[in-house]
C-alpha cells in the first residue's frame, strides 16, 4: 500500500490543471494516473487550432495547448504514471491501479480528484436499424485514426450528429481528400459551436440536414449505403422522407457521456448532466473526493476546463490543510424551465467566497430571454440574453448575499421576455 496526499485520476487538461492548482497551493505529494501513453488526453489528437485564447491569449492547437501544461507539470516535479488503468476505488479513498511495469498497486489517498473526462455515444446507444458492417465509428475514433495513426477511415463519408468533433472531422476529412456527403442532425438546430458550423461545413459546402437521422444502414462486410429520414416531433423517422447515400463510412457525433463509472461503483450520486453532485468547492458528497472538467459536465472550451480544474485543485489543497469547511447542510441548486443542468448542484455557504460561478446549458436555442436565479421560489437576479444556444455553456457569477438566505432550494430557469 502506497500513501499519497492527493491522487488525480486522469492526466488530460483537467487532471494536469488540477494538479498544478493543488501544487501552487502548497501540496507536494501528488500522483496523476493516466491510462494513455502520454499526458494530455484527447488534446493530443486535436490538431486543429482554437485552443488557448483565454488561458494563454493566443491560438494554439490541441497538442500545443497540452504541451504547455505538460511543461508546467514537469517543471513542478509532479509525479505521474502513464499507461495505467484504475480498476477500483473505495469510500475509504483507496485507489487500485494496474500497469505492465508495477502490476497491481493500491494507493491510499487523503484526497482524490476525478478528472476522467467523457466517452462517446456509439451506434449501440441509439440502435440504428439495418446491418452491422464495418465502417461505422465515432468521431473521436476517426480523429484518432487520422491525426495520430495517419489512417484515412473512408473516402465517401456521412456524419450523424452535429457535435463539434463531428463538424471538425468533416473539414479534416475533406482536406485529406475524402468526400463528405452531408451531416444529419436529429434536432432542429445544430449542437456544435457556431464558429465550427461556419468554418467546417458552410465554408466547404457540406450540406446539413436538420431534423433528420439515419434510418437504415446497408452493407455486407463494409458499409455500402445509408438512408436518412426526416423525424417528427417525437424524433421518429417519417416514412416517405428517405434519402439514400452511397458511402463507405458513417461517423457518429451524437454526444459525450461523463465517465463516472468509478464514482458510481461506490454509490456517489450523479446529476442530470451525468456528472457527480458537487458543491461550490467541486467536492462530491464523499468527503475529500472532488470532480472537475468533462467528467463533471461537458465543456465547450478547454480553456474553461482548465480554469475549473485549477479551482478544484485549490479546493483539494484547502481540504488537505484543514481549511475547507466540513460538509454539512447544503442547499440544492436545481435546473428549472429550459435549463439542462446546473453546476454546482449544491451550495454550503460556509466558505469565504463573496460570489459563486454558475455553469449551465439551455435545452434549446432561444432569443430575448432572461435567466432567472430564484431563492425558495423568489427571483433574486435576472440576466437578459438576446440569444442563447445549447452548444455554448453559460457561465454567470452571482453574489453570495443574494443566495445565502435560501432555506430550501435555488433554481436557475429560462424565461421569455414579454413582448
Amino acid at each position: 500500500m502506497i500513501d499519497k496526499d492527493l491522487v488525480i485520476i486522469g492526466g488530460g487538461s483537467a487532471g494536469m490543471a488540477a494538479a498544478i492548482g493543488a501544487y501552487d497551493s502548497g501540496v507536494r505529494d501528488i500522483l496523476i494516473i493516466e491510462r494513455s501513453p502520454f499526458l494530455g488526453g484527447i488534446l493530443n489528437q486535436c490538431i486543429h487550432n482554437g485552443f488557448g485564447l483565454t488561458e494563454f491569449k493566443e491560438e494554439l492547437t490541441g497538442p500545443e495547448f497540452a504541451g504547455r501544461f505538460i511543461d508546467q507539470v514537469n517543471e513542478r516535479g509532479i509525479a505521474y504514471v502513464l499507461e495505467t488503468t484504475v480498476t477500483g476505488l473505495t469510500k475509504g479513498k483507496v485507489v487500485t491501479y494496474t500497469n505492465m511495469k508495477e502490476g497491481v498497486v493500491e494507493v491510499r489517498a487523503k484526497a482524490i480528484i476525478m478528472a476522467t473526462g467523457c466517452y462517446e455515444r456509439s451506434a449501440g446507444a441509439i440502435g440504428i436499424p439495418g446491418e452491422r458492417p464495418a465502417g461505422i465509428l465515432t468521431a473521436g475514433q476517426a480523429q484518432l485514426f487520422l491525426n495520430e495513426y495517419g489512417y484515412l477511415c473512408g473516402h465517401r463519408v456521412f456524419i450523424l450528429g452535429s457535435g463539434d468533433i463531428g463538424l471538425i472531422m468533416a473539414r479534416r476529412l475533406t482536406l485529406e481528400g475524402a468526400k463528405v456527403l452531408g451531416v444529419a442532425e436529429i434536432m432542429p438546430w445544430s449542437n456544435g459551436l457556431n464558429r465550427n458550423m461556419v468554418q467546417c461545413l458552410y465554408d466547404f459546402g457540406i450540406p446539413l440536414y436538420l431534423s433528420h437521422t439515419v434510418s437504415k444502414v446497408v452493407g455486407r462486410g463494409r458499409l455500402e449505403r445509408i438512408e436518412i429520414s426526416k423525424v417528427d416531433e417525437r424524433m421518429k423517422p417519417i416514412k416517405g422522407t428517405e434519402m439514400s447515400f452511397d458511402v463507405d463510412t458513417l461517423i457518429l457525433s451524437i454526444g459525450l457521456i461523463p465517465n463516472n463509472d468509478l464514482l458510481r461503483s461506490i454509490g456517489i450520486p450523479t446529476s442530470r448532466s451525468r456528472g457527480a453532485i458537487v458543491n461550490e468547492n467541486f467536492e462530491t458528497p464523499l468527503d475529500g473526493v472532488f470532480s472537475c472538467g468533462n467528467v463533471l459536465h461537458v465543456h465547450d472550451l478547454v480553456d474553461n476546463v482548465v480554469a475549473e480544474a485549477r479551482e478544484a485543485g485549490k479546493s483539494a489543497a484547502a481540504y488537505l490543510k484543514g481549511a475547507l469547511p466540513p460538509q454539512g447542510k447544503e442547499i440544492d441548486v436545481a435546473p428549472g424551465d429550459g435549463i439542462g443542468y446546473v453546476v454546482p448542484s449544491r451550495l454550503s455557504f460556509e466558505g469565504t467566497a463573496d460570489s459563486y460561478l454558475f455553469k449551465f446549458r439551455v435545452r434549446k436555442p432561444s432569443k430575448s430571454v432572461f435567466i432567472d436565479y430564484a431563492v425558495d421560489g423568489k427571483v433574486v437576479k435576472s440576466v437578459f440574453k438576446p440569444v442563447i444556444i445549447p452548444s455554448e455553456m453559460e457561465i454567470e457569477r452571482v453574489p453570495k448575499n443574494l443566495l445565502e438566505n435560501a432555506k430550501e432550494s435555488i433554481t436557475v430557469s429560462l424565461r421569455r421576455k414579454e413582448a
